[in-house]
């Protein structure tokens, strides 16, 4: 069986179909299609069209109205249309009766964003993890767009698996796969484990944010690359950035933290992504302090920090303080709207990660919260062992330094984790 992610995509002209829902506004709805506009740029194609259709309720067959799916299918004939997009999700009868209808590939917005995924995986975890969520949300595909084909196998004489047709094979094949991909993806979350045990005691940073809104430049704004080095990738599309990135930032006193770059939310980011990617975003649940970076040159930025909120309680994490850290200033035009952020959301922090503003205030803000992880402790090591002496000045801030023979006595400010580990170390 091929794997199913690809880094290669064509550039195909597609048009979004957009649904207005009891409850909900025309502008939520024409927000939300804008972003399905950036999610199908994202992906290397061209919108050429969208409709909107308001909805009393779901048409079982079509999902949009029988009329309103003869309205398109008329329009879009005369047009080289390559694929339609829906806003919504379909079940799998639907989209197989609107690609009949439209006689073109009708894909949903998870459906698209899984597609990204594939075009911007890089590494082998990646790769796994965005073969397995397409696999899963291939699987029930597979099973209910043809379930009227299936046919009954069984009889006196007949060999089991005798009457198997090719969709029972593919269904089989799939779910193997699914397990083989689950398994590689275990082999590799033990791994990144063996990685957290190594990064214990550090005071952990982790970027979170929705999509495009500038958590990568941050990131190289705060760790430059060395020579030789290249930053994380920035780049103005969706869903740039798949794998975490790990670096170490020096603060005041040559307190060393550790500060992550990981994937952007966005709304209605698929459950089959959240649940493939949880050894990635295993790094935000092992985080001391979140950084919520906010595009707030985006009219709609409330929402965007609602999507993150959202995605949080998705993955269970509700404990770790969190920084709303507002990015792109520089480009407001309106001056009322920092204030009434700042009013919004006490304790933020507003800067410009591309110009720089902002990003001394921004450390200052982390090194104090960082600090109140740290306490005093004292070692007392041999003279000898220049190793571990040479650890505590880069992991600590040493306050005082005093000489007793062949051994030296260090009070220094560490966190208890790290302060437990040099314990741990000294005394094997």
């Amino acid at each position: 069986m091929n794997k199913l992610y690809s880094t290669e995509s064509k550039k195909e002209r597609v048009v979004l179909i957009g649904t207005v829902k009891p409850g909900h506004s025309r502008e939520e709805a024409e927000y939300t299609l804008n972003e399905l506009a950036l999610l199908a740029e994202s992906a290397g194609n061209e919108v050429y069209g969208r409709y909107f259709q308001s909805l009393k309720q779901v048409n079982s067959t079509y999902f949009i109205g029988k009329g309103k799916s003869l309205e398109i299918a008329e329009a879009i004939r005369a047009c080289d249309i390559d694929t339609i997009i829906f806003n919504d999700d379909l079940t799998p009868i639907q989209q197989k009766n609107l690609s009949e209808l439209f006689n073109k590939k009708v894909i949903e917005r998870t459906g698209l964003i899984l597609e990204i995924f594939a075009q911007n995986a890089r590494t082998r975890e990646a790769k796994t993890q965005v073969e397995l969520a397409q696999l899963e949300y291939i699987l029930p595909r597979l099973t209910g767009q043809w379930k009227h084909l299936e046919r009954q196998v069984g009889g006196i004489g007949v060999r089991a698996g005798m009457g198997e047709k090719q969709l029972e094979i593919d269904r089989r094949l799939t779910k193997n796969r699914i397990k083989k991909l689950k398994e590689e993806l275990i082999n590799l979350d033990n791994q990144r484990k063996t990685s957290i045990k190594r990064r214990k005691g550090f005071f952990k940073v982790t970027l979170i944010g929705y999509t495009n809104a500038g958590k990568s430049t941050l990131f190289n704004a705060l760790v430059p690359p060395l020579p030789g080095e290249t930053g994380v990738i920035v780049a103005d599309r969706l869903f740039a950035t798949l794998d975490s990135t790990i670096r170490r930032l020096e603060l005041k006193d040559h307190f060393i933290i550790l500060l992550a770059d990981t994937v952007g939310f966005i709304r209605k980011l698929p459950h089959t992504l959240i649940a493939s990617f949880r050894s990635t975003l295993s790094i935000v649940r092992d985080a001391d302090l979140l950084l919520n970076i906010v595009d707030i040159s985006r009219s709609n930025f409330e929402e965007q920090i609602s999507a993150v909120k959202t995605v949080l309680t998705e993955m269970e994490i509700t404990e770790i303080p969190i920084i709303n850290v507002f990015n792109k200033i520089d480009l407001i035009n309106d001056d009322s709207i920092i204030p009434s952020a700042r009013h919004g959301y006490p304790g933020a922090v507003f800067i410009s990660a591309q110009l720089g503003i902002g990003i001394n205030t921004l450390l200052d803000k982390i090194n104090g919260i960082a600090e109140s992880h740290r306490e005093e402790h004292t070692f007392i090591i041999p003279l000898n062992d220049s190793k571990t002496i040479a650890h505590l000045f880069t992991a600590g801030e040493v306050l005082e330094q005093k000489y007793n023979g062949e051994y030296t006595t260090l009070t220094v400010r560490l966190t208890s984790e790290n302060a437990a580990r040099f314990k741990e170390w000294i005394e094997s």
